[in-house]
């Protein structure tokens, strides 16, 4: 499950009720960064926005600018981002896949220092796996073919898949607070 659909499945599990529309202007974003976003990662930022799932997942604003945001050397997509790649340079000749560091793009952080990204060498955003650059998972970088949302929605549902994946222990309710509300 792909796309906007893998949200409203994420939905059952996450109350969208402290989730926040980002308003994201998405052409000046894709212009930044010269390429479109994953469809569930647009909507996440419609229906939830950028925040923290759980009191452990951070999810990333793409946005260029926002007062108040925590990232104050900018956004927290372009922070981690280059963080994630110099940890793939760094680990790389452990993993059992190869990607190209420039491919890398953060999506996520947990409180545990794990880095949720995107490869994205597909042209279609929508087919980008998940990259986990963990701290303390095993393996350090694996590589997933599933989209966020569904990444997300199987790391919180399905604790035999959640085993190596993150480096802390959730909360048992599932929650999302917007960074806003913090």
């Amino acid at each position: 499950m792909r796309g906007t659909d893998a949200v409203a499945a994420l939905a059952e599990l996450i109350p969208v009720t402290d989730g926040v529309d980002e308003r994201v202007d998405w052409g000046e974003v894709e212009a930044a960064w010269g390429t479109r976003f994953p469809s569930d990662y647009v909507r996440f930022m419609e229906v939830y926005g950028s925040g923290v799932i759980s009191d452990g997942i951070s999810i990333l604003l793409p946005a260029l600018q926002a007062d108040g945001y925590p990232y104050k050397a900018g956004p927290g997509l372009q922070d981690e981002t280059e963080i994630a790649r110099e940890t793939w340079e760094m680990c790389r000749d452990d993993a059992d896949f190869d990607a190209d560091p420039e491919s890398i793009v953060a999506w996520g952080v947990t409180s545990g220092a794990d880095i949720y990204c995107w490869v994205t060498t597909d042209d279609d955003p929508d087919r980008w796996p998940v990259l986990i650059c963990g701290r303390h998972t095993n393996p350090e970088m694996q590589f997933h073919p599933l989209g966020m949302a569904e990444f997300l929605h199987r790391l919180l549902d399905d604790a035999a898949f959640r085993q190596g994946k993150i480096s802390i222990a959730l909360q048992d309710e599932v929650s999302f607070v917007n960074w806003r509300n913090r």
